[in-house]
């Protein structure tokens, strides 16, 4: 069972940029697609960006493409999240997920469009940007 904790989150300017982290406690599995999302009160979870484990191009919501950027260090079992030019709408709880990948699956099916097929998830961090 993976476990996943987020941190980096806090308050920002709009305009600034943050990074956020998530570790996982191991990678049990062959591969995972790791992904992030965020949720503010009434919305759906949104599916921002993802990434496998195994290589393959990154994922990108289109609101968030060009702004943000996933990476990931294996060694450290570690994805972050780098957010640039951060605005007010972007204000929201970030959360990590992780998606159990089998060798049949390719990079291209790591997406976030859907949190349904997340089995783990972390508790979130919070994000707030001020105009």
């Amino acid at each position: 069972q993976v476990q996943l904790m987020e941190s980096g989150g806090g308050s920002v300017q709009a305009g600034g940029s943050l990074r956020l982290s998530c570790a996982a406690s191991e990678y049990t599995g062959s591969a995972y697609c790791m992904a992030w999302f965020r949720e503010t009160p009434g919305k759906a979870r949104e599916g921002l960006a993802a990434i496998y484990t195994d290589g393959g191009r990154p994922w990108y919501a289109s609101s968030v493409q060009g702004r943000f950027v996933i990476s990931q260090d294996n060694a450290k079992n570690t994805v972050y999240l780098q957010m640039n030019n951060l605005e007010p709408e972007d204000t929201a709880r970030y959360y990590c997920a992780a998606r159990d990948a089998p060798r049949s699956m390719s990079w291209l099916q790591c997406t976030a469009s859907g949190p349904s097929v997340y089995g783990h998830w972390g508790q979130g961090t919070q994000v707030t940007v001020s105009s």
